[in-house]
This record gives structure tokens, sequence and C-alpha cells, in this order.
């Protein structure tokens, strides 16, 4: 037969590396030419991977939740016809002179499904087909106890404990090889610092369990709790009662140590590069926002506008792009090589995004040439897409000033730090009614903070406070959308 194998894709410009998040396919699977076969996280995103070729998936290289180097084989896909699988030898008698220990031992194949690695054999066996044994040991070159005469093995002295079979540790593990257990009880195991070859299996063929994890956990956390006379002895009480055993491992945590990885990974190495390299200076202003309020619910009764996501954040943003628009100098980046001042003629507007990977910042490319319904739509679709995890590293290129809304979890706001690469960040604050000095009198209005950090190597202060100012203007008074285009 013939096997293509599919690597893991420079899937952005220039990363090294990307974590497998999820498996969308099994060995055995049909897959044709397009079709998506798993999910993977880079340095910037979630990134979905089609397979580029016809086949019959043969095996998965592997686990989800793995960190794979660009350009190393993932997938294999069988694209031709399968051959027939040789019969296998028969099994050496035990008589047999000893020049025989040295060609290969075999035991009668069974029939066997390819499975995900780490997920253990198929139901129809356990066994696994030994390798050639190496001379003067007794014990297959695998790690796998080979088949000998009875005199052949070593005495065993007398011992208080069980003695575990030839080839195989005290926790029935078969020795020298990966203990058998799926993708989340390895994470699980990882957590809680358990070494899988240390954890007594109670699964079918030989699986490693969560139960086993906690078990594990547990013992090494109060050891005179869970010691049992032998192992049998375990292995039965923790069969017997798999939920008190987690609930003590769950409860006798008291740290979880979460690896830094992905989006979480790079979003703090630029948040720490920002703040250390381009000089911040933040500056705030409060204002009423009442009449900014009343037109979002005018335009969201307009037929004009039907189906569009009308709400404060497209004004602020529309607001943005207007002040930008008075004072274009604020738009630019600083080319640290060329010890230059690049100003931008262009907008693509970053909004900050929390997603459960973490803080991603995609913009609305050329933000500036759209019109209110134009960017009401690309709004919407960026944080569409930024929830469901689907936001390309593209999204996140080239951007020039980024909003980020603390309001909508009850800020007043905030001291932001700078997208790498950007002059200006603005945060926008909770919209609350509060007293207000209007004509001559206190009444509520609905008030608002921004605070807009700004590089001051690009910015400095006249011209950062003209345009924070100009953005508060637009939305106390938003007929200067009109007045101010």
């Amino acid at each position: 037969m013939t096997i293509r194998e599919f690597k893991m894709p420079d899937v952005g410009e220039g990363l090294t590396e990307a974590e497998i998040l999820k498996w969308y396919v099994q060995p055995g699977d049909t897959v044709t030419d397009g079709q998506v076969v798993c999910e993977v996280e880079t340095a910037k995103a979630a990134v979905e991977l089609p397979i580029p070729f016809d086949g019959v998936v043969h095996a998965l290289l592997f686990e989800e939740g793995t960190t794979v180097d660009v350009g190393q084989v993932i997938i294999s896909v069988q694209t031709g016809p399968a051959e027939a699988e040789a019969p296998a030898a028969a099994v050496a008698a035990p008589a047999a002179a000893p020049a025989a220990a040295e060609a290969p031992v075999e035991e009668p194949v069974v029939a066997r499904q390819p499975v995900l690695v780490g997920y253990g054999v198929s139901q129809a066996s356990t066994k696994r087909r030994p390798r050639k044994a190496v001379p003067g040991t007794g014990a297959a070159s695998n790690g796998t106890a080979a088949a000998v005469a009875p005199a052949a093995l070593p005495a065993v002295p007398a011992q208080p404990e069980p003695v575990a079979a030839p080839g195989v540790n005290g926790n029935g593990h078969v020795a020298g090889e990966r203990p058998l257990a799926k993708p989340p009880v390895r994470k699980l195991a990882k957590d809680l610092g358990i070494d899988l070859a240390s954890v007594v299996p109670t699964g079918e063929g030989g699986v490693v369990t969560r139960e086993d994890v906690h078990a594990a956990a547990a013992a090494a956390l109060t050891p005179q709790a869970v010691a049992a006379p032998a192992p049998a002895a375990a292995v039965q009480a923790v069969a017997q009662a798999p939920a008190a055993v987690s609930a003590a491992g769950e409860a006798s945590a008291r740290e979880t140590r979460i690896p830094v990885k992905g989006v979480r990974k790079v979003t703090a190495q630029a948040m720490v590069s920002s703040a250390f390299t381009a000089p911040h200076v933040t500056e705030f202003i409060t204002f009423d926002v009442t009449r900014t309020m009343k037109l979002v619910q005018e335009l969201k009764a307009d037929p004009d506008l039907a189906g569009l996501r009308i709400n404060p954040l497209l004004l602020i943003a529309k607001a943005v792009l207007v002040a930008i628009r008075r004072n274009p100098d604020v738009n630019a980046s600083w080319d640290e090589a060329a010890q230059e001042i690049v100003l931008k003629h262009y907008v693509n507007l970053g909004i900050a995004a929390a997603t459960p990977r973490g803080l991603i910042v995609p913009n609305i490319k050329d933000a500036h040439a759209k019109t209110l319904p134009e960017l009401s739509t690309a709004l919407s679709e960026l944080v569409a897409t930024a929830r469901d995890g689907k936001t390309s590293p593209a999204d996140m290129q080239n951007g020039t000033i980024t909003i980020t809304n603390v309001g909508v979890f009850g800020v007043d706001t905030g001291t932001p730090i700078l997208n790498p690469g950007e002059s200006a960040i603005l945060a926008v604050g909770a919209i609350k009614l509060q007293p207000w000095v209007h004509k001559g009198k206190v009444k509520p209005r609905h008030v608002t903070t921004l605070a807009l950090s700004f590089d001051h190597r690009l910015i400095d202060g006249e011209l950062g406070s003209r345009f924070l100012a100009d953005i508060a203007a637009v939305l106390e008074h938003p007929r200067r959308l009109v007045t101010w285009s």
C-alpha cells in the first residue's frame, strides 16, 4: 500500500511550532482532499488544517495537547490499496536449541485496529508482538518478555510481596514501554505531578484511568491512608470507590500549574516587550455620553440599519476614526532600525478580545474607509470569529490603533498597555448613570471615562490630549460624526 505523510505546516509567518488542539478524524476514517482533519493553536491563533490528498487515515502521530514543530509528520494516510499481511511464524518450541533463541520470536498474530497513539490497543487483543530477543537476556528488544522455557528464567528470591511477571514492573506496566492512557488522563497526571509509570492501571487492557491517577495523587500526599498489603488489594479498593478517591485527590490539591503556551505565551511576551520598550503615557477624560446613548436607540429603530448590531462600541469606534482624521499624526509607528516615524495613511482598527485561549487583538482592515453599516458588520464578524477561536494570524497583523472595552466588565477605566507596533490604545470604561451638572442643574446622566495610552516617542502630550479630547467631543455631541467628517 502507499502511505503519504502530512507534515505540520507553517500556518503563520515564520512560526516554528503549533499545539494540536483537536483531531476530527481517527485511524480508518476516509478523508478527501481539502477536508479539515485537525485544529491546531499557533502562537497567534487557532487554525484548522485541511488534508491535501484523498485516502484512509493510517495513523495519527501525535495526541491532542501535544506541541509539534513545523515540518514534523502529524498524520499518515493510505492512498493505495492495502496489502494482505503475511502470516506470522509459529511460536518457538521450549525445547529448541540455544541458537534458536537469537532468531525472531513471535506470537500468533491477532487482528488489531489502528488506534490513536496513547489510547491503547483495540478490544480484540491486548498482546504486543515481540521483536527479536536480545542475546543472553531472554527478553525481547522492545522491552516485552520473550517466550522462553521455564527453566531459562532466573530464580526469584522469596519476597513478602507478590512478584511481577518477567518484563512487567510492580505497577502492571510492561518494562520499557509507555503506559497506556488517554490524552486527558495524561494531562491530569502532568498537572498533578504524577508519573504514569508509577500508577497501577485498572482500565481494560491495562489502560490508566482518571481514577487511577487520583488514587496515585492521594497516595503520594497521604501514604498511610492508602497503603495496602498487596497491589491487588489496592486495585480492588480503587475499583470499588473511584468517586471517593477522585474527591480526595481534588480536595488535597492546593495549587494548580497551568502551562503558558500558544496565544497566552506570546501575549505575555508581547506585553512585557511593549511595556519596557515604548515609553507609555496615559491620559483620562470623564464626560457625558447621554446623547450618544440616545442616538444608539434611534439607530436601532432605523429600518435602514435593520439586522445590524448597533451598540455604543460602534459609535466609539466611529468617533476614534473621526478623531484620527482630525489628528493624523497619531496614526503612526516607530521604526527602531531606521530610527524613523512611519505615518500610516490607513487605519487598521484593533479591537481587544478576551477568549478562552487568552487576549487577542484582531483588527478591522481599512476601517477609515468604511461606512457606519460596513463598520457594524465588520465589528460583528470580528467578535464572532474571536469567540469561536477562528481568528486567523492575518487578522491580527498590521494594526495601527486599538480599542479595549473594559466597561463590559463593570470597570470604570484602566491604564492599557500598547499592542506592540501600534501608537495608541483607548480603554473604554463602563457607562453609568451618575449625578451630573447639565444646563446648570444636577441631573442623572450617562457618564463614562476614557483612558488613552500612547507611545511618547510618536505622540507628545499636546497631540495625545487633542486626540483624546476630540474623541470625547464626538461622543458628547454625536452630531459631530457628520460635521467633522
